[in-house]
């Protein structure tokens, strides 16, 4: 069985976790703007609680975004730094991703954005693991790619920024919203021992942050 650390920055939560042969211990704090302060401690009060040197892990995960731009770069950088260190693999999960859980099925995950936007995407749960119905993308509240039929879960940030535009929009396929979930590791660490189960795994020099956006601000002329 693997032994994982995962981190997760995307949002203004700040978490770790490490799996060990299928156990889950996870350090999570509402951060702010503290997320490069946070999560390397976090990370050591986990192995050493556990007795787990860092040279004992088989990979580390992170939450790829999207996200906060500064945000999915520090749990990148932080993944990256630790397994070229290390020689370990490294596995991404979307955050988006991240917000469904074991026992959902068909989930529209959704995030506030900001700039009248959000990050949204769209996920299936199957035999073979998630299967991206939608992939992650930023757009307008009003203009959310429809997911196929009735009968998904709404979940995260987005069902509270824009409540109207997106109810209006996907309201007949929708039977539940949950606002407050958000993405953190204990998720990453259990879709990346999927992964890592799979051999779905990745060199550290090839992973990058999945920001969907381009830009962080509009031009005045835009706005």
């Amino acid at each position: 069985m693997a032994k994982i650390l995962a981190v997760e920055t995307a949002t203004e939560y700040c978490s770790a976790a490490l799996w060990l042969d299928g156990q889950i211990t996870e350090r999570c704090e509402l951060a702010g703007q503290r997320h490069s302060t946070l999560l390397l401690p976090q990370c050591q009060q986990l192995l050493a609680e556990a007795g787990v040197a860092m040279s004992a892990l088989d990979a580390v995960a992170f939450g790829s975004g999207p996200g906060s731009f500064t945000g999915v770069r520090i749990a990148c950088s932080v993944a990256q730094g630790l397994a070229f260190g290390l020689d370990l693999p490294v596995i991404a999960i979307s955050s988006l991703l991240a917000l469904g859980r074991r026992d959902d099925v068909r989930v529209v995950t959704c995030q506030d954005a900001r700039m009248g936007e959000v990050y949204y995407a769209a996920w299936h749960s199957t035999d073979d693991g998630w299967q991206a119905v939608i992939s992650p993308v930023v757009c307008r509240a009003d203009e959310t790619p429809l997911p196929p039929g009735e009968g998904w879960l709404g979940c995260g940030s987005g069902f509270v920024a824009y409540q109207d535009q997106l109810f209006a929009r996907l309201g007949q396929q929708l039977t539940q919203v949950q606002t407050e979930r958000f993405p953190h590791a204990l998720r990453i660490a259990e879709l990346a021992a999927d992964d890592w189960r799979a051999g779905r795994v990745q060199d550290a020099a090839l992973v990058a942050p999945l920001y969907v956006r381009d830009r962080v601000a509009r031009k005045i002329c835009e706005r």
